[in-house]
C-alpha cells in the first residue's frame, strides 16, 4: 500500500503541460517574440534588461518571464506581490546577492501582480535593478502609467501584451486535442461559444477544456448549452476600481458622443453585467445630458434626472432598465457643446477683465446717494416695449460686447440661433436709432 502511494504521481494540469518550451510556442504575442521583436531579440543576444510586461491575464506573462530566464542562464526566482511582504523581498534580494558573489549567476526575479506593491515596496526594488543584482521582470494587468512609481518605470521598459483571440485559442485547444489524444467532444457552434466565454484568457480556455474531457462520457457530445452548465458563469475581467473601469466608462461616453446607441447599450451592458454601481453610470449620464447635449436638446437632463429618480425608486433588478433607456435616450438626441464652450470662454473673459463694474443704468439705486451717482438712470424696462427688447448694453462700459454663445445648428440649438440672430438684429437696429 505503502508503495504504490509514493510510486503514484498526479497528473500536472493540462495548462501546465502544454506551457511553451520556447518562446516561438507562446501564441498571440508575436509583436513581441516574432523574428526581431523585441523579446526575441533580447533572448537571443543574452542581455536582458528590466522590463514589465502589461496585458490581461492568461496572455502568457509568466511564461514569457520563465523562458526569458530559462535561455539565458538566469535563476528565476518567482514572488507574487499579493502574497508577498518586505521581508520576502529581503530574502530574496540576499540570495541574488549570494548567488552572484558566490556561482556568478545573475537573478530574474519576476513579480506577479507588481501593481498590489505599494510606494515604498516598489521603491525598494531600485538600488538593486541599479547595480544588477536582480533582472525585474513585472507582470501587471493594469496601466503601469497610473499603477507603478515613475522611479521604477524609467528603469524598465513596458511591453504590452494582446488578449488572445479566437485563432490563438484553436491553437490551444488543437495543443489540448494532441496532448489528451482525442477530439475535444463538443460540437462545432459549442467550440465556438467556448472561446467567447473564454474572455481572451488562454490558461482559462485550457481548464475549461480539461474540464470537458473528464467529463464527458465515451461517445458522448457536449452542445452549447451542456457546455454552459459546466462553465456555470464567468465573471469579465474588470476591476471597478482600476483602469478596466476607466477604458469601459470612455467608451460608454464615446459611444454615446458619437450616437451610436447599439455600441452605446453594449457598452452599459458590460459595466453593469461587471457589477458597477447604476448610480455612477447615471451620475455620468446625467453629466454627459448638460456637457454633450445640453440645449441641443433641453429635455436631455430632464430625462436624466427622471431615469435616476426611477432608479432610487426601483433598485436593481427593475431599475437598470431606467440606465438603459437613458442611454438610449442620450445615445439618439441632437448633441452641442455650444454651453460648454461658452462656459469656457465666459471663466477666461472674467478672470481677463477682473473688477469691471457693470454699466450705471442697469444697477439698482435704493438710496439717494446712489440715484445722485446715476444708477439706474436710462434703464428701460424691455416688457414696456412694444416688442419687448430694449437694445441696452449689459456688459461693462470698457468692454467691448463680446460673443460667447454660439449655438449649433441641431436639434433645439437651431431654434435659439434664431431668437439670438433676430435679438442681434434688433440691437442693431435700437443702436442706429439712438445714435440718430
Amino acid at each position: 500500500m505503502e508503495e504504490t502511494l509514493f510510486s503514484t504521481q498526479v497528473k500536472r494540469p493540462l495548462a501546465d503541460r502544454l506551457r511553451p518550451q520556447i518562446l516561438d510556442e507562446v501564441v498571440g504575442q508575436t509583436q513581441l517574440t516574432g523574428a526581431n521583436a523585441p523579446l526575441k531579440r533580447m533572448m537571443e543576444s543574452g542581455k536582458i534588461s528590466s522590463f514589465i510586461l502589461w496585458g490581461p491575464p492568461g496572455c502568457g506573462k509568466t511564461t514569457i518571464a520563465r523562458l526569458m530566464a530559462e535561455h539565458t542562464n538566469l535563476y528565476f526566482e518567482q514572488i507574487s506581490a499579493v502574497f508577498s511582504g518586505v521581508s520576502d523581498l529581503k530574502r530574496v534580494f540576499s540570495y541574488a546577492m549570494d548567488r552572484r558573489a558566490t556561482q556568478g549567476k545573475g537573478t530574474l526575479l519576476f513579480v506577479d501582480e507588481i501593481h498590489r506593491f505599494n510606494k515604498s515596496q516598489q521603491d525598494g526594488f531600485l538600488p538593486y535593478v541599479e547595480d544588477g543584482t536582480i533582472i525585474l521582470v513585472g507582470a501587471t494587468t493594469e496601466n503601469p502609467s497610473f499603477e507603478l512609481n515613475a522611479a521604477l518605470l524609467s528603469r524598465c521598459q513596458v511591453f504590452v501584451l494582446n488578449r488572445l483571440g479566437s485563432d490563438d485559442f484553436e491553437i490551444l485547444l488543437c495543443r489540448a486535442e494532441k496532448e489528451v489524444g482525442r477530439k475535444l467532444p463538443i460540437t462545432d457552434e459549442a467550440r465556438t461559444f467556448l472561446k467567447q466565454i473564454a474572455d481572451g484568457d488562454g490558461r482559462y480556455i485550457l481548464n475549461l477544456a480539461e474540464s470537458i474531457f473528464s467529463y464527458a462520457k465515451q461517445g458522448e457530445i457536449f452542445d452549447q448549452d451542456a457546455v454552459m452548465n459546466i462553465v456555470r458563469s464567468r465573471a469579465p475581467v474588470y476591476d471597478k476600481g482600476r483602469d478596466g473601469h476607466y477604458n469601459l466608462i470612455s467608451a460608454v461616453h464615446k459611444s454615446l458622443r458619437g450616437s451610436d446607441v447599439d455600441a452605446a447599450l453594449y457598452w452599459v451592458a458590460r459595466m453593469l453585467t461587471s457589477g458597477e454601481d447604476p448610480r455612477y453610470l447615471l451620475r455620468r449620464m446625467i453629466r454627459f445630458a448638460i456637457e454633450d447635449v445640453s440645449l441641443a436638446d433641453p429635455n436631455a437632463v430632464v430625462q436624466a434626472l427622471s431615469c435616476a429618480q426611477t432608479y432610487e425608486r426601483l433598485g436593481s433588478p427593475e431599475g437598470d432598465l431606467a440606465v438603459m433607456q437613458l442611454a438610449a435616450y442620450l445615445a439618439t438626441a441632437p448633441k452641442s457643446a455650444s454651453v460648454y464652450k461658452a462656459m469656457d470662454k465666459a471663466y477666461a473673459l472674467a478672470r481677463k477683465t477682473g473688477s469691471l463694474m457693470p454699466p450705471k443704468h442697469i444697477l439698482n439705486a435704493p438710496t439717494k446717494l446712489m440715484k445722485n451717482l446715476g444708477y439706474s438712470d436710462g434703464y428701460i424696462y424691455d416688457q414696456d416695449l412694444e416688442d419687448g427688447f430694449s437694445g441696452q448694453n449689459y456688459f461693462p462700459d470698457d468692454l467691448k460686447r463680446v460673443k460667447i454663445y454660439e449655438p449649433v445648428e441641431r436639434g433645439f440649438e437651431r431654434e435659439i440661433k434664431k431668437r439670438i440672430e433676430y435679438f442681434d438684429h434688433l440691437r442693431n437696429q435700437k443702436q442706429k436709432e439712438t445714435k440718430k
